[in-house]
């Protein structure tokens, strides 16, 4: 009997995950600036302080000008907050994109992330369900795959909310609304891209919160490691 400790991640999946996270923040905070500075959404192609708002945080801006029912401003940090956010979009986007084409062609999504039809029943779903609302600590076992609920989780964030939120943020570029037209009315104006950008935003805030939350519950400490080192902490038996 010889133990080995097989590789749980890819060099290629540790350091995509790694600069993504970084670039993620580093959007977060210097997004937050960004909306500091006008903390009102509108929806449609145009939208100022004489727009009726379509919602709006209830915090104070950096800007005198806009109306927030508060009777001071906050420091503005507008501009290396934009240089920043716009950097850390680049840095996203390429390293999702060597993340996207690497993982279909070694097979990453098909043999970690596709689920099997089975494992997407309703019964194994709702059983799934129950499980991750309970809080329940993950078995070993899992420390070698992801269950369905992850599965399906990570689907939806690497193909529908990251090329959304990559989406409505060019579609609030000047020059990208000159190349591209079609592609920003089709999500209703510039203003109405900007509100679904902050929406996407708050829903990736949400699952970052939860995938946090899961890996303390199953041992922050080993799958760090693991997604540092690429190996779990417990070794597999093999022959």
């Amino acid at each position: 009997m010889v133990e080995t400790l097989p590789v749980r991640h890819t060099f290629i999946v540790r350091i995509t995950h790694w600069l993504i996270t970084i670039a993620f923040l580093a959007l977060l905070v210097t997004g937050l600036e960004i909306v500091v500075s006008h903390p009102r959404f509108y929806w449609g192609e145009t939208g100022n302080v004489n727009t009726q708002p379509l919602f709006k945080i209830p915090i104070p801006s950096s800007r005198d000008t806009v109306p927030t029912g508060y009777g001071y401003v906050l420091p503005d940090q507008n501009g290396w907050s934009r240089y920043l956010h716009f950097q850390s979009a680049w840095l996203l986007v390429l390293t999702a994109l060597v993340y996207g084409v690497v993982g279909f062609f070694n097979g990453h999504f098909r043999r970690n992330l596709l689920p099997t039809l089975s494992e997407i029943s309703p019964k194994r779903l709702v059983l799934s369900i129950r499980e991750h609302s309970r809080f329940k600590r993950p078995g070993a076992e899992e420390a070698w795959s992801y269950n369905t609920l992850q599965r399906l989780t990570y689907l939806v964030v690497i193909f529908v909310l990251f090329p959304m939120i990559i989406w409505t943020g060019l579609a609030m570029s000047p020059s990208f609304v000159s190349a591209v037209p079609a592609a920003v009315n089709v999500l209703g104006g510039q203003q109405s891209a900007r509100t679904l950008h902050f929406l996407l935003t708050a829903v990736l805030v949400i699952f970052l919160l939860v995938h946090l939350l899961m890996i303390v519950l199953a041992g922050f400490a080993s799958r760090i490691r693991a997604m540092i080192t690429g190996r779990v902490a417990e070794p597999l038996r093999r022959v």
